[in-house]
Parts: structure tokens; sequence; C-alpha cells
């Protein structure tokens, strides 16, 4: 079954407003397809409502993923069906370590458990993948981590949780260039032919690390403009005011 996500004539209001004004957009299978846009634009909605955040009202369109409307799926639901979103702003759990937080979520996803003992080598395996120290398996979630460091353990909970549909919400958001381009390599190795990635960002300087099959370009809810990567080397070079006005 084909992994591709297809967005249709999307009409989305928050609070009586209208938010998202008729959205396509399609990630096929296997590809890597950026949405880009200013503040404001859509970008981060469009992800919280593939993931099925309540608070957005759909008014008609649809989503279809592995040909199945999604629309009526509740959150771990389309989580169990492949669907994954890394978050802008991960947040932070005391309490709760790292290990035990993504043991639990590859075990809510998969009907065979894994073992402690066996999900320790996975996790070694993954972090070692992403130079990540091992001493981030014992520290509370996120607490106390650098941008940087919440951005890897994202990627980190990608490799784990391999899902076949992942949505990466401005993961290049405040890395330094450094952190940027170890996160970038994580991500370059999880991408094979048998996933596909949404990636969200303002800026092309995460594309020249990753490259993307497709680029669509969003503003004030509506995609405007839909190119190959050259798109984003020219919303990089005149800016998003060429496209608003």
């Amino acid at each position: 079954m084909k992994n591709e996500l297809i967005i249709k004539d999307l009409f989305v209001n928050i609070d009586g407003k209208e938010i998202v004004k008729g959205v396509n957009l399609e990630v096929k299978d296997g590809e890597i397809v950026a949405l880009m846009g200013p503040n404001g634009s859509g970008k981060s909605t469009l992800a919280n409502i593939i993931m099925g955040n309540p608070k957005y009202q759909v008014i008609s369109g649809k989503i279809l993923y592995k040909d199945k409307n999604i629309l009526d799926l509740k959150v771990d639901e389309r989580a169990k069906l492949g669907l994954f979103l890394s978050f802008q702003y991960p947040t932070e759990v005391s309490g709760v370590s790292l290990t035990n937080f993504l043991r639990t979520a590859y075990n809510s996803l998969n009907e065979n458990k894994i073992s402690l003992l066996d999900f320790r080598k996975l996790l070694e395996e993954k972090m070692a993948l992403l130079k990540i120290d091992k001493s981030f398996m014992t520290r509370y979630l996120n607490e106390g981590f650098s941008g940087g460091e919440k951005k890897r353990a994202e990627i980190l909970q990608l490799a784990i949780l391999n899902p076949k549909f992942a949505i990466l919400d401005e993961t290049d958001s405040g890395l330094d260039i450094s952190s940027l381009k170890i996160v970038a390599n994580g991500i370059n190795k999880l991408k094979n032919s048998e996933n596909s990635i949404l990636l969200i960002t303002h800026y092309n300087r995460v594309l020249q690390y990753i490259k993307p099959d497709r680029v669509y370009l969003i503003i004030d809810g509506k995609i405007i403009k839909e190119g190959k990567a050259e798109l984003a080397e020219e919303i990089e070079k005149y800016g998003y005011e060429k496209f608003i006005n």
C-alpha cells in the first residue's frame, strides 16, 4: 500500500475564522516535500490538521493517506496508521526519562511489545547513528535540553518509531549551523524509498542539506505556488514579498 498523502480542496476554520483556504497538496511515496511560507501563513496549522488537532474545524475537503480519508480518525489512530509529527517547540516532561518515553511510544504503536533489553539495544543503535551521547538515555524528556538537543531528540523519536509519513515542523528553527548539519544528516540517514517527509520551514538553509523533491509555497492559508528545489532558492533570493504583492 502506498504511503502518499493527498490533501484535496481543504477549508478549515478556527473560532469561526477561515484559516485554510482550499489547499491542495500531495506528498508521494518516497518523497521529501518542503512547505514554505512566512509567519502566520498556515504551515504549522496544516501540520496540526493532518495529525487531527481537535481545535480546528474542517469545513470541507479531504486528507487521504493510504487511500483512506483520515479526517474521521482520532489522533492515536492516525499515529498507528503511520503518521508522525515532530513539533516546532518540543515539550519538556519532568520525571519521564527519554528512554521510558520512547519505549512507551514504541509499544503503543506496535502490536509486538519490545522488552526493555531489546529496546535499549535499538535505542543505542539509533543514538549512535544520530551521534547522540548515551547520557541522554536517563535524562528527563527535553528538560534542560538546548534547542539543538531538543531537535535531535525529536529526530531520535523519528528513528525509533520509524513512521511511514513524517511531518517535520520547523526542525531547523533556532539551530546553529553545526546542530543544523547534525539534524539534517540524521534525517537524510533515516529517509528511504518506503517513507515520506513533509518538511515545514521558513528558510532555504535547511534545504541546502535536505534536498526536496518539490516545494510548496503557502501564504494566508493558500498554496500559491508549487515548484522544484529552485523555488526555495527563488524565495531565499527575493523574499516572500515578491509572492505576496
